[in-house]
Formats: C-alpha cells, structure tokens, sequence
C-alpha cells in the first residue's frame, strides 16, 4: 500500500512540473514582441558610432537622426530607451537572443537583412562610396581604379558587399569610423561607407579634413530591423507615417543634415 502511494504522489508531481514547464514556455511563445517589451519598460536599440545617424555629444549621450527617431519611438510606445553598441556582423544574433529588439542604424536594406529580419518601411536614401585621401582622389575616379586599393570596410554592412561585388582587396573592421581611421592613418588606401556618413564626417570643416569621396558603388535604402514575426514592425511603419506627416520626422533630419534622403511615408 505505502509503495503505491509513493507512486502516486511521484507520478503527481511529474505531472504538475510538466504543466508548469508547458505553461511557462506557452506564455513565453504567446507574448508578443511589443508586450515583452512594454512588460520590461525598455526598447533596446542596438547600434555602432554612425554619424549623423548614431553618435554620442560631449556629454556621452547618443544622439543622431536615428537615435532621436528611437527616442521618439519609445516614447510613443511608453517606455524608456537604451542604446547598445553591438558588433554589426553579429545583428542577426543579438535580435534573435534577445540582448536588443531593434537593430536602427543606417541599416541598409540587403537581402541578408531582409531575410533575417522584420524590417520596416524603408525610410532614407543612401549609398556606399569609395573613401581616399584627397591628395590622391584624382587618381581614383572610377571602379577599375579603385582594383590596385586596399581597401578597410565595416565587417558585415554593405560596404563589404561592395568590396567583394566590385573583386576589391579588403580588410573587414569593427565599423565605418574604423575604416575611416584606417584611411587617414595610412594603414588602408581607401574605404567604403555610407554616403550620409561621408557627408557628415569627411572633407573641409570635419575631423577629416584630408579626407574625400570619390566613386559611388550603388544606390540603396535604409530600414529598420525586428526580430522576425514582430508586431513592432507594423507599430513602427504607422510611427514613421504618423511623424512624416506631422513634420516631426523632417524636423529631426534637418536639425543632422540628412533632409534630402528622407522617403516620403
């Protein structure tokens, strides 16, 4: 008699742990991407230094078009914003682990980023371009040129892209300031980065005054990126609609220079 009971009460038990763990793991997979994220109170960006896009001010807050747009996204969804530095080869995985919900960064829409993302409408016009120190921009004008270059370029953007699209020789690096440094320290020829970025950060009047553009790669678009399935996409999509037709978007772009890419919403 007192081994049956012993049984009964061991199968009970399996039992309840079993519906707990089942029901635990069935909240989790019910719980949209919008209530995990209003239940923690943060919006989680992940980022690299990207000027005018991302970058910080001289008090150490990140600022840019895309980060006040990020702000104004988490405000409208109620809660608190927070700006993560990740490494931009590794975007997909931080989303899919969770240590971000949304990669905002100059993100060109690619067909790797299309496929592992839920991404947005596309919101600004941008595209990649061959960076070389001005002494030597006249000898660089078209693609062919650029072939006898060695070339630095932010591991995993579209600027690679470009590298191994155009046959260049190149060195991946953490982001398009790196490239940017490996160009006017002489230790690369040449560099591929956004052309919102080389408005911004190179030539007269900048931190990279010996600096040019010269060849541009391609023509693209920027979006914004969720984890795959995210009910934030569709949220973000009508934001972008609701602050381009209230001005608030146009504001923002003007207030970093970047007016004139902005795609009607």
């Amino acid at each position: 008699m007192k081994k049956l009971i012993t049984v009964s009460l061991s199968l009970a038990m399996a039992l309840s742990l079993v519906a707990c763990g089942g029901s635990d793991k069935s909240a989790g997979k019910d719980q949209t991407d919008m209530e995990y994220v209003k239940e923690k109170g943060t919006l989680v960006v992940g980022i690299t230094e990207f000027e005018p896009m991302d970058y910080k001010d001289g008090k150490g807050d990140w600022i840019g078009f895309d980060a006040d747009m990020a702000k104004a996204f988490a405000e409208s969804l109620g809660v608190d914003v927070e700006f993560v530095e990740i490494d931009w080869d590794n975007k997909a995985l931080e989303l899919k682990g969770k240590s971000i919900d949304v990669v905002w960064n100059g993100m060109t829409l690619i067909d790797e980023v299309k496929s592992s993302m839920s991404c947005s409408n596309a919101y600004c016009n941008n595209a990649q371009i061959v960076i070389v120190k001005a002494d030597v921009a006249d000898n660089y004008k078209t693609v062919e040129d650029c072939k006898a270059l060695n070339f630095a370029v932010e591991a995993g953007s579209a600027g690679e892209e470009q590298a191994t699209e155009n046959g260049f020789n190149y060195t991946p690096v953490k982001d398009q300031a790196t490239a940017l440094t490996e160009v006017a320290s002489g230790t690369s020829d040449a560099a591929i980065i956004d052309s919102l970025m080389a408005a911004a950060m190179v030539g007269e009047g900048t931190g990279y005054e010996n600096l040019t553009y010269t060849v541009p790669l391609n023509s693209e678009e920027y979006g914004v990126g969720f984890r795959k399935g995210s009910d934030l996409t569709e949220k973000l999509n009508q934001f972008f609609k609701d602050s381009y037709a209230d001005g608030t978007m146009l504001e923002i772009a003007e207030k970093y220079g970047v007016q004139a890419s902005l795609i009607e919403q």
